[in-house]
């Protein structure tokens, strides 16, 4: 069953107190402003959601804030969309990272048919209402993408979706899918994807996202991945093209409060050359460093800053 965004946000809400409670000793930044800058004396809570490369980019965010004079603290590794979603409309958290497609369908509540030419633009507009902003989008797209083993698709002759679909119709029992509970259940994932490309999934295998990249080849055949997941390399999976535009843009960006941002403008200053220099390669060599190397998001994001020129 299909489950709305004012659904989602409904259940989530009952569980965030807790959930906050939780992911506030996750550890990362929260020492105290590190001296003199341009947020001197601001305190900022800084959010994420669960899955790696939010987890980086936050991290990025709340060094890159520290560095300029910040107090902050450190929510990180919230569950869900709809329930970080939550934590910055009662400002619990102050700002964290999203994407383009996620806050059209799964915030905005709107569908993945006629998206407008500027979704970014159209996001921004539309959010304005609700009294939350959107920083300009960094230079990287993390899309949501099905994937298979390399060995697979070779076997089957799968380079798109629609390849896929014709091996589905001939082969349905061979039709299985990892993937995780949001996916399952948005309109720009799942439930969208078979209806575009005309076809079922079966059996759906529901999986914490981080476990699906190995479980593919195992437990399914297919497997819902994110395009800059350095992951879907270190376990030989190839990426389905979405030969039929299916899924949305999925641009990375900033969101937080417009009071936030009205008491801070320096905020979109700093993070402006910071979203600037996140490419799709980037980030994909950040989150592997994490996934693959199992080093720490904060040290992470640290040393590229510092590598970067972008912190003092």
């Amino acid at each position: 069953m299909k489950t709305s965004p004012k659904t989602m946000a409904a259940l989530a809400a009952g569980g965030l107190g807790l959930m906050l409670a939780l992911t506030a000793c996750s550890g990362g930044s929260g020492g105290g402003a590190t001296g003199d800058g341009e947020l001197s004396g601001a305190s900022i809570t800084v959010g994420s959601k669960e899955f790696t490369e939010s987890h980086i980019l936050s991290q990025i965010a709340a060094v890159a804030l520290e560095n300029a004079g910040a107090d902050i603290t450190d929510q990180t590794g919230i569950s869900g969309s709809a329930t970080v979603r939550e934590a910055l409309e009662t400002g619990e958290i102050d700002l964290y990272w999203d994407y383009t497609g996620t806050a059209w369908v799964n915030i905005l509540g709107n569908t993945t048919e006629n998206l407008p030419e500027d979704l970014y633009g159209a996001v921004v507009e539309a959010d304005a209402e609700n009294g939350i902003a959107w920083l300009e989008p960094a230079n990287f797209e993390n899309a949501y993408r099905v994937a298979v083993k390399s060995d697979f698709a070779a076997e089957h002759d799968l380079a798109s979706m629609s390849d896929a679909a014709a091996f589905i119709q001939e082969n349905p029992d061979e039709a299985s899918i990892c993937a995780a509970s949001e996916f399952i259940n948005r309109d720009d994932g799942l439930p969208g994807l078979e209806e575009a490309y005309g076809i079922e999934f079966t059996p759906v295998v529901e999986l914490d996202l981080n476990l699906v990249y190995t479980q593919v080849g195992e437990s399914c055949n297919f497997g819902e991945v994110f395009s800059t997941d350095a992951r879907i390399i270190s376990n030989d999976l190839t990426v389905l093209e979405d030969d039929q535009s299916f899924f949305v843009e999925y641009a990375g960006l900033v969101t937080l409060r417009q009071e936030t941002l009205d008491e801070h403008p320096a905020i979109a200053e700093i993070l402006a050359p910071i979203s600037e220099a996140l490419t799709n390669e980037v980030m994909t060599e950040l989150n592997g460093r994490v996934d693959n190397d199992g080093e720490d998001p904060r040290d992470v994001a640290e040393e590229w800053l510092q590598e970067q020129g972008l912190i003092g």
